[in-house]
């Protein structure tokens, strides 16, 4: 079906390319693919910037003058909206989570973009984080009573309008995956926030890519599978409301792989650390920390248990956020 997608702005460099990794391959048991969203710019880096070219066309159409989004101290998100942001000339305000608000965390990593960008952060503390859209609605309205026009960009960019970015990287692969041989084929992506996964269920929908009988599995980095579960639907729903176009998303359409956190959201453990410096060293690609390197973490894990666990072709969603690592460089150091 021809898909009418609401306005956009270009800013990632797309569509990304498809490589199949014959090394990988051999060593997982399976034909192993990578969408190389790593690849959307240089700064911009990742799934985020996909998901900003409808938010931020939404934004200008509103005559905003600021956007406002929150995220962990090194969000890929936040360092993406903030360089994104310069780019269309917007201001950015950025709600970071921290232990200690008072005691930020060192200037490196993320950090360091967000602020060469000329975002304001403001460190707020887990429990404040908990609280996000109060505090969106307080400092919306603090911006407002300065004159300024803010727009809020929710957390990942994940709401009805952002999540159009993979319904759009959908059409990408379903043109891409034209020219592969038919097999059982399984997209899978890391989960933080729930806009890429809706987006890619959607979008399969709607290319006819699951009618081909390609899946999509999402591993979770934080919460669970019944959280996700719930925030993807209620996504598709949202889109669904204000685009009648858009199909239905039921739960037990959503395979979320449950059991990877690890010790927790952006906290490593060194054999995730080991699995990805063996990547890099074999593939000369870089996964980050956070996602991807969790994914693909439990992906290994599941073809190592159940070897036809996600068909015969794997394609494994690269989201980019490699600059991570650089404040992992004190745990990764015994690891070189």
């Amino acid at each position: 079906m021809k898909i009418d997608f609401p306005p956009r702005l270009e800013l990632a460099h797309t569509p990304t390319p498809l490589h199949r990794l014959s090394r990988t391959s051999a060593e997982l048991g399976v034909e192993f693919w990578i969408k190389r969203d790593d690849l959307t710019g240089a700064a911009l880096s990742g799934n985020k910037v996909r998901k900003l070219e409808f938010l931020f066309a939404e934004a200008l159409e509103q005559r905003a003058d600021t956007v406002v989004t929150c995220g962990g101290e090194q969000s890929n998100h936040c360092r993406a909206t903030a360089i994104a942001a310069s780019q269309v000339g917007l201001s950015c305000v950025l709600l970071l989570r921290t232990a200690d608000p008072n005691n930020p965390p060192p200037f490196r990593g993320n950090i360091v973009l967000d602020r060469l960008a000329g975002a304001e952060i403001r460190w707020i503390s887990h429990a404040q984080y908990a609280r996000r859209h109060e505090l969106f609605e307080s400092v919306a309205e603090e911006l407002r009573a300065a004159g300024r026009h803010p727009y809020v960009v929710p957390e990942g960019g994940s709401n009805a309008v952002g999540t159009w970015g993979y319904v759009l990287t959908c059409e990408e692969l379903a043109a891409q995956i034209d020219s592969l041989p038919d097999k059982p084929t399984t997209i899978v992506y890391a989960t933080g926030s729930g806009g890429t996964g809706a987006g890619l269920a959607v979008g399969a929908k709607m290319t006819g890519l699951r009618e081909r009988g390609v899946r999509t599995a999402g591993f979770n980095v934080c919460d669970d599978r019944d959280y996700f579960v719930k925030a993807m639907t209620r996504i598709a729903a949202d889109m669904r409301a204000r685009w009648p176009a858009v199909p239905a998303l039921d739960a037990d359409e959503l395979d979320i792989v449950d059991g990877y956190v690890g010790l927790g959201y952006a906290k490593s453990r060194a054999e995730e650390l080991e699995l990805l410096r063996d990547f890099v060293q074999r593939e000369g690609i870089v996964l980050d920390p956070v996602y991807s390197g969790k994914a693909f973490y439990g992906l290994t894990r599941e073809l190592a248990a159940n070897p036809s666990r996600f068909g015969e072709r794997v394609i494994f969603l690269h989201t980019g956020g490699i600059f991570g690592l650089l404040a992992k460089s004190e745990q990764l150091e015994p690891l070189l």
